[in-house]
């Protein structure tokens, strides 16, 4: 009586197809390339977005929380993306930058690294890794924010990776305010130190900024500064004019929604007259408002906090 030799017979063939199934050897992993990265002109949602790099950049807005990626994976400038490290996502800005993003609604402000694109979602400014917004005191999405570029870090960062000396900048001092401390704990599996470093309280000031010429640290230290909370009000802006007529043209088009025009004395001349819808009471309706507003035909409108 012959025996089966299935078992034999399928080890031949597996041995035979170059032990593609028991013998496979690990797929080298693709590594990390940092890079500057402005970028083309991209649609999303239907509205097109323009990357350009900016300096001076002071903007509010909603904030909300990067979902997990699996894998991982990199970042848009080529860096890993780590959930555990103080970064965000920024739909237009030049990467890498550094920026000073404040709750509004706490008054608390960190650093990040501003490494990514996004938030995919309609109406927000920017996105935060879990630590940042944990640092913040963020825990939902649409948290009213503040976003100040660090120019002196953003120009060391691209003077770094270009190889050369960064351009001087001037950066004047703001008074200080009182001092206010907060204990704060990683979450589980943070590389950081286990409490974060909390510092005086202070608007964004010449030594809050990195100093011209300071190398620029990849990760960014946990240290947070307590402000005075000024969650504000929500509007829809319509956008930034430095003529009267081209602002007061579209502001009779927008009229049936509510749109205003406004005049700052103060603001850089591009920005002398602004128009906007506002304030709306709820999230839900300054998103609603945005959308009328894109659909009227301007694509870049955005929510902002006043």
């Amino acid at each position: 009586m012959i025996r089966p030799v299935v078992l034999p017979i399928i080890l031949v063939a597996l041995l035979g197809l170059g032990g593609c199934v028991l013998f496979r050897r690990p797929v080298p992993q693709a590594t990390p390339t940092l890079h500057e990265v402005v970028g083309a002109p991209y649609q999303e949602g239907g509205v097109w977005r323009y990357p350009r790099a900016e300096y001076g950049v002071d903007q509010t807005g909603l904030a909300t929380i990067m979902a997990d990626r699996y894998p991982a994976g990199f970042t848009a400038d080529g860096e890993v993306f780590d959930q555990t490290a103080l970064a965000a996502g920024h739909r237009t800005l030049q990467l890498p930058a550094v920026l000073i993003v404040t709750n509004l609604e706490n008054g608390r402000q960190i650093r990040v690294r501003l490494n990514d694109r996004g938030p995919s979602q309609p109406g927000r400014l920017i996105a935060l890794t879990r630590r940042a917004a944990q640092l913040l005191g963020i825990v939902r999405d649409a948290t009213r924010v503040r976003i100040q570029m660090d120019d002196a870090a953003t120009r060391q960062i691209a003077a770094e990776l270009e190889g050369a000396a960064p351009p001087e900048i001037a950066v004047a001092a703001a008074p200080r305010g009182a001092i206010a401390t907060e204990s704060l704990t990683p979450p589980d599996g943070s590389a950081q130190s286990s409490r974060g470093r909390v510092a005086a309280s202070r608007p964004v000031t010449a030594d809050a900024l990195t100093p011209v010429g300071t190398p620029v640290a990849s990760r960014l230290p946990e240290q947070v500064t307590q402000t005075s909370p000024a969650p504000g009000q929500l509007y829809v802006s319509l956008g930034d004019f430095s003529r009267l007529d081209y602002a007061s043209i579209l502001a009779n088009k927008l009229a049936y929604l509510g749109a205003r025009l406004v005049t700052s004395y103060t603001a850089p001349r591009d920005k002398a007259y602004r128009l906007q819808i506002g304030p709306l009471p709820t999230v839900a309706d300054a998103e609603a408002m945005m959308n009328r507003a894109i659909a009227a035909g301007v694509n870049d409108a955005a929510i902002t906090v006043q």
